[in-house]
């Protein structure tokens, strides 16, 4: 199995990957990682995908950071893709079975079970909290599609970034799910001093979460150093490794504030099993991935 991202060796999952093939009986236990720089040419993902899919030993691969911009170099490539890889513009499995290239957009289901393991099912509705998602792309495309699927979601969502077109992007995203007009507000941010801004205007118990990237592909955070969480909110990193700057300014608020501080640590497990199982063709259960929980908390 392949593992598409920018610097594969430094994830857990090189060392948790073998001890879950024997859980869950997988024909192999060697992930093979293929690195890319971001911003690589299509050129490099056409190649990649092409090389996934014409050897014989390939089953398939998970795509981090890469997911949009391979589809859009390389979904041409694919004889099937999912509902959500088509409206998200982003690839997250690829799977090779009986000679057909499949690829899937993880994501929203990952962020959906992640977001549960992190709200009750009546957090808005019950708080008047709103959510605040630092970050456009693929991560904050997938949260906030799997926020609007909600019984309880919340009346105010405002995703924030330094990119116009990734906005726009998300926007077409969500005009293509049918999200209510007016339900998300796209800001883009020159600075991260307007991000604190946006911050100081959120209420308490909201839903914060970094999304952008920074932290892991490349150090630094989407706030400066000075920002100030609302009081009792929920702050979710949606990192487990890097430089984690922005884990650092919630835990060191965490008291403070009362706030619920959380890594990316469950959103990687779930991100994981989910695509494992879709390349191997697994039917996989709540107590199947509370198993490869425990195992992985070993290497963590």
């Amino acid at each position: 199995m392949g593992f598409i991202g920018v610097d594969t060796g430094g994830s857990s999952i090189m060392r948790v990957f073998p001890e879950w093939a024997r859980i869950l009986d997988l024909p192999t236990d060697r992930l093979v990682g293929h690195d890319l720089p971001v911003g690589a040419s299509d050129d490099a993902y056409v190649q990649l995908v092409e090389r996934i899919r014409d050897d014989p030993e390939h089953r398939g691969a998970l795509v981090t950071t890469h997911k949009m911009a391979l589809y859009g170099a390389a979904h041409h490539l694919f004889d099937s893709l999912d509902p959500f890889a088509v409206a998200c513009g982003e690839v997250s499995s690829i799977a090779v079975r009986d000679g057909r290239l499949l690829g899937h957009a993880k994501d929203p289901l990952t962020a959906a079970l992640a977001l549960d393991d992190v709200l009750p099912p009546d957090h808005f509705a019950t708080t008047g909290a709103t959510a605040l998602v630092l970050g456009a792309g693929g991560a904050g495309t997938a949260l906030t599609w799997s926020l609007q699927e909600r019984l309880d979601r919340p009346a105010r969502t405002v995703v924030t970034d330094t990119s116009a077109e990734r906005l726009a992007h998300l926007r077409s995203v969500h005009e293509r799910r049918g999200t209510d007009e007016g339900a998300i507000e796209y800001v883009r941010v020159g600075s991260p001093e307007a991000s604190r801004d946006l911050l100081a205007e959120t209420p308490p118990r909201s839903l914060v979460v970094n999304a952008s990237g920074l932290g892991k592909d490349r150090p630094g955070s989407p706030l400066p150093a000075d920002a100030v969480f609302p009081e009792n909110a929920v702050v979710w990193e949606f990192n487990y490794r890097g430089t984690l700057e922005f884990l650092a300014q919630a835990r060191a608020q965490e008291d403070e504030r009362g706030l619920t501080v959380v890594d990316g640590w469950r959103y990687f497990i779930h991100g994981w099993s989910q695509v494992i199982a879709e390349v191997f063709d697994i039917d996989l259960t709540p107590e199947l991935v509370e198993r490869l929980a425990d195992a992985a908390a070993a290497v963590r």
